[in-house]
Formats: C-alpha cells, sequence, structure tokens
C-alpha cells in the first residue's frame, strides 16, 4: 500500500501541523468549532446574503443565518447518504466517503470569503483588484474562503491559518483549480466546461477556489481523494454545494415573500405565459426576446440550460418544474400576501419545509459524472426545481432597478477604499500611521509571494522583489476590504474620505 493509499483510508483527518492526540474528540468536530469561534465566521452576520436588512427588518438572511441553514442541509443529505442503499454505501466509501461533520464545517464555512454588498461586492473587489492593484488572478470570495482557512485566520497551532484537516479544506474546494490554470486554454463549447470556469480564455477562470499562493496547499488537501478526476469536487463538497443551492433556492425566497418584494402579479404572469404559450415562445430568434414581455425570460432561461447543461436539461422535466413551483410557490403562498400574522407565518413554513424535505432527499450518486456535474448531485426532476426557483429569485428580485440603484452606490464604496488604502500605503511619509492589521497584512502576504517566487521564479520576470512587495501589498488590500462587514465598509469609506465625524469609534475598529 503506497503512502497516498494510506492517506485516503485515514479520511483526510491529517493536519498541516501535527497536534496533541484528543482521545475522546473526533478531529472534524474539533474543525467545525474552530470555524464556529473564528472572528471571520461571526463577522457573517452583518454581511449582506442578497438584500440588505436596513428597511426590510430581522426576517432578511444574512451570511450567518444562511451559513446555519445550508450547514443543516448538508448535513442532512450525508446522513441520508450514511442510511442509502447498500450500493451508493459502497459507491460513496470507494469515493472517499461523506462525514456528515466534514460537511457541516465545509457549509459553516463556504461564505467566510464574502466581502461586504453581496455578490456585487464580490464584482466589483474583484475588478478593483486586478484592474487598480494589479493583482493577476484578482478576488473570488471562494478563493477567499481558502485562503481564510489556510492563512488569514489562526489557531493554538499556528499563526497562519485554522491548522484544519484535509478533508475540510477540501470539502470548501467548490471550484477546485485557480484563476490562472485556465488562462489561455482553447475556447470550448459551455457543455464541455466545468460548471463556473466560464469560457473566458483571456481572463482565465470565470470562479475559481484557490489564488496563486495556495495552489500548492489546495493540491495537497486533494491528493488524499485519488478516486476524484481533476476539477471535480469531494463528495463531501458536493453536498456542501447541493445545500447551498437547495437553501438559496427555498429560504431566500420566504426572504423576498417577508419583505413584501415578491408580487403574485408578475410571477404569476411570467410562469403562466410560459406555460401557456411555450411553443410559440419556441419559435422567436433569440435576439427578438423581450424581456419586458410576461414568458419570454423564462424561455431564455430555458435556452441557456439546454445550450449549457443537455445531459441533464430535459422540456419535460422543465414544464413539470414550472407547474410546481406555480402550484405551490405562486398560486399557494403568494396568492395570500404576507401580513406578519400566525397564520402568513405559518404558511412560509410549511412552504419552505416542504421544499427543503424534497430537495434533500433527492439525490444521486454517480462513478463517473458529466464534466459539469458531480459525482454527487441532485436528481434530475429537483435539478430542474432549483433552476426553476432560482431564475423566480434573479428574475423577481436580483434584476430590479431598485435594488440595483442601491448596490451601485455600495461598488463605489469598494473602489473607493480600494484607491484609499492603497494611496496611504504608497505615501511615504504617512505610510507608517496605516491600521496597524493591514500594515501585518502587507508583511505576511508579501513574505507569501516571496516564497511562491523561489518555487516559480519564471511566474515574476524579471522585476524581482519589486513586484513581489507590489503583489503583497495589493493582496493585503484585497484581504483588509473582504474582511470589513457591510457597515464597517461605509464607516471607514466615510473616514477615509473625510466624510466621518465618529473619528474614535470607527477608527479604533481597525
Amino acid at each position: 500500500m503506497n503512502a497516498r493509499q494510506k492517506t485516503h483510508l485515514s479520511g483526510g483527518r491529517e493536519r498541516a501541523i501535527s497536534e496533541a492526540a484528543r482521545p475522546d474528540e473526533d478531529e472534524f468536530r474539533v474543525d467545525i468549532e474552530r470555524i464556529r469561534f473564528s472572528p471571520y465566521f461571526s463577522r457573517l452576520s452583518a454581511v449582506t446574503q442578497v438584500i440588505p436588512q436596513a428597511g426590510a427588518g430581522t426576517v432578511v438572511h444574512n451570511r450567518l443565518t444562511h451559513s446555519l441553514k445550508v450547514s443543516a442541509v448538508a448535513r442532512s443529505i450525508a446522513i441520508g447518504l450514511r442510511n442509502s442503499d447498500p450500493r451508493t454505501q459502497q459507491l460513496v466509501e470507494e469515493l472517499g466517503g461523506c462525514d456528515p461533520v466534514v460537511v457541516q464545517a465545509a457549509a459553516a464555512a463556504h461564505d467566510l470569503g464574502h466581502p461586504p454588498f453581496g455578490h456585487l461586492g464580490e464584482q466589483e473587489l474583484d475588478r478593483v483588484a486586478r484592474q487598480s492593484l494589479g493583482l493577476p488572478d484578482g478576488f473570488e470570495g471562494n478563493a477567499q474562503t481558502f485562503r481564510i482557512l489556510t492563512a488569514l485566520d489562526s489557531c493554538d497551532a499556528t499563526a497562519r491559518g485554522l491548522n484544519l484537516t484535509r478533508a475540510v479544506r477540501a470539502g470548501v474546494l467548490k471550484y477546485p483549480w485557480s484563476r490562472n490554470e485556465w488562462l489561455n486554454q482553447p475556447l470550448r463549447s459551455p457543455q464541455d466546461l466545468p460548471r463556473g470556469a466560464g469560457n473566458h480564455s483571456g481572463a482565465g477562470a470565470a470562479k475559481f477556489s484557490c489564488y496563486d499562493i495556495e495552489i500548492a496547499e489546495m493540491h495537497d488537501v486533494l491528493s488524499v481523494f485519488p478516486r476524484i478526476a481533476t476539477h471535480q469536487q469531494t463528495l463531501e463538497c458536493s453536498v456542501m454545494d447541493i445545500a447551498d443551492d437547495i437553501a438559496y433556492a427555498v429560504h431566500d425566497l420566504d426572504d423576498f415573500y417577508r419583505a413584501g418584494v415578491l408580487q403574485y402579479t408578475t410571477v404569476s404572469a411570467e410562469l403562466r405565459a410560459w406555460l401557456n404559450h411555450s411553443r410559440s415562445l419556441a419559435e422567436i430568434p433569440e435576439g427578438e426576446l423581450d424581456m419586458r414581455r410576461p414568458g419570454h425570460a423564462l424561455e431564455r432561461t430555458w435556452r441557456r440550460l439546454l445550450a449549457k447543461d443537455p445531459w441533464v436539461a430535459c422540456p419535460e422535466a422543465f414544464r413539470d418544474s414550472v407547474e410546481r413551483v406555480e402550484h405551490d410557490l405562486v398560486e399557494g403562498l403568494l396568492a395570500v400576501p404576507y401580513n406578519g400574522g400566525l397564520e402568513a407565518d405559518r404558511a412560509v413554513t410549511g412552504f419552505t419545509r416542504r421544499w427543503i424535505d424534497r430537495l434533500q432527499a433527492s439525490i444521486a450518486v454517480e462513478r463517473t459524472p458529466v464534466v459539469r456535474s458531480g459525482h454527487v448531485r441532485l436528481a434530475d426532476a429537483a435539478w430542474h426545481d432549483v433552476v426553476v426557483l432560482k431564475f423566480v429569485h434573479s428574475r423577481f428580485v436580483l434584476d430590479r432597478s431598485d435594488l440595483a440603484v442601491y448596490q451601485r452606490g455600495q461598488t463605489r464604496i469598494i473602489s473607493s477604499l480600494a484607491e484609499g488604502f492603497k494611496a496611504w500605503l504608497n505615501d511615504p511619509d504617512d505610510a507608517s500611521r496605516a491600521p496597524r492589521r493591514l500594515l501585518d497584512s502587507v508583511e505576511a502576504a508579501t513574505e507569501e509571494y516571496r516564497q511562491l517566487r523561489a518555487m516559480e521564479p519564471q511566474r515574476f520576470g524579471p522585476a524581482g522583489d519589486g513586484e513581489v512587495q507590489r503583489l503583497g501589498q495589493a493582496r493585503a488590500i484585497v484581504d483588509y476590504i473582504a474582511s470589513f462587514t457591510d457597515a464597517q465598509a461605509v464607516s471607514v469609506n466615510a473616514l477615509l474620505t473625510g466624510t466621518s465625524e465618529g473619528i474614535w469609534e470607527v477608527g479604533r475598529g481597525l
């Protein structure tokens, strides 16, 4: 038996730094407690999930409540696999196992890297990181999560990272590649690319789970799962990813209904128009679809689904899912406006429970999945259900102009913070007065790039130490901004731009 096989049989319980044995504690349980006690985890209570709590009350999920629910759904799926038929149990074991505590830990950690202001904040921080700060691999929330677990947070064993087991670290690698791994790749059809990789060969991967400075660690943690193919998630990661999709698709609709954002008339008109006129809609050329007309947006969603995922997209299954959502969400839940009463709360709870139970019980395990799927995936009908639920979410919440104008204002804060900190750190007369945590981060990140240069000198070219220092400073600025809550980002930007009067209160948090 070789070393890799021995490691695999241990279940990925090894840590990068050996620690004293805990005979009465499971190693994976130690991991989940380290994550839950992390300040990065606590911070999620003040980070936007989709829409801000301001003006919508406490009914709206934040990143922390979302993560807790993803953790609960993931655990249920993992237990379901543990209690499945013997053939499935054997296949799960052959592929590396699916421990319920590992999936809980991965689910608790999966959003640690999200910056302030939701997904638009993530996109803006990536743009600023690449264009203003000159970071080749920019910013990505999943890669930032892995960086937090392996470098930015700390524990008793090391000042750099939580020293988690390999299985838990692998469990957060939703997109197990770096951005630059997909740089200058030949153009391929979307159906031939892993989900999230994108097809922008000049810019690298659209989604990815590690930066260049964490590539070695990513390969190390994946090495204990020899049956998992390149660019595939571990089983525990796939379960976490599915749970994330389920929670996002169901619990967020719960939010929008309670907040009065989802309206019966508009959602019903879209779904009914497509159900009644799908044949005629199918004959409209792509360029003539009009998103202002009911049914057209759903028709475009179906076409894109068929183009990217022909391995699973089925017209009958898609229609069945639209009918289910129209019946249970539109005619069942949205037909009665939410009034805050007990009956309304029971209706929301009942809807959520039915859909969560249905989806988390609809799981398939495959030995050789297609490139856009995983070893663990939603069964076909449930997969279509999630697509339709996400469509409702996207079309009737994310596409709203009132949310867009608010988000565009928030992105200006991200850009302003990056420009302000960059100018400060490069001010020869005042750089030493920058926040201590930021200065420490610059030093640590610069050392990481120095080590990367020692291993891969061709990556840096003739620029030498100057390039190492520039990259270290840029990465530290991104790390620093990404660690803020929404409120911190607003208040710190006010300090940097000279518009805040709360100097001492805000400044102490830097």
